[in-house]
């Protein structure tokens, strides 16, 4: 039997600590990649239990950070790199 969505207090923390560790780490470090991202959150932020992988945080981040972050195409890597909105999380 799947496990229903939660909605919990634990989980809802665990969501907005995540997205403030994120956007912290993407203003202080622009055009950095989610292999980045991740390695900085497994690491230095002791979220080791969180079960991140790049592509996980690159659908948090196109999914749910979308008006403060945004992210372009490496050409060179071939990969994407995020960076601070132009509009920085206002919504207009």
């Amino acid at each position: 039997m799947p496990h229903p969505p939660g909605k919990g207090s634990q989980k809802q923390a665990r969501f907005e600590r995540l997205a403030n560790e994120v956007r912290k780490f993407v203003y202080a470090n622009p055009g950095c990649s989610a292999q980045a991202i991740v390695a900085s959150l497994n690491h230095d932020q002791k979220m080791r239990n969180h079960g991140l992988t790049p592509r996980k945080v690159g659908f948090f981040i196109t999914r749910n950070l979308r008006q403060s972050l945004t992210w372009w195409q490496d050409h060179r890597a071939g990969r994407r790199v995020y960076g601070p909105s132009p509009n920085n999380g206002q919504k207009s």
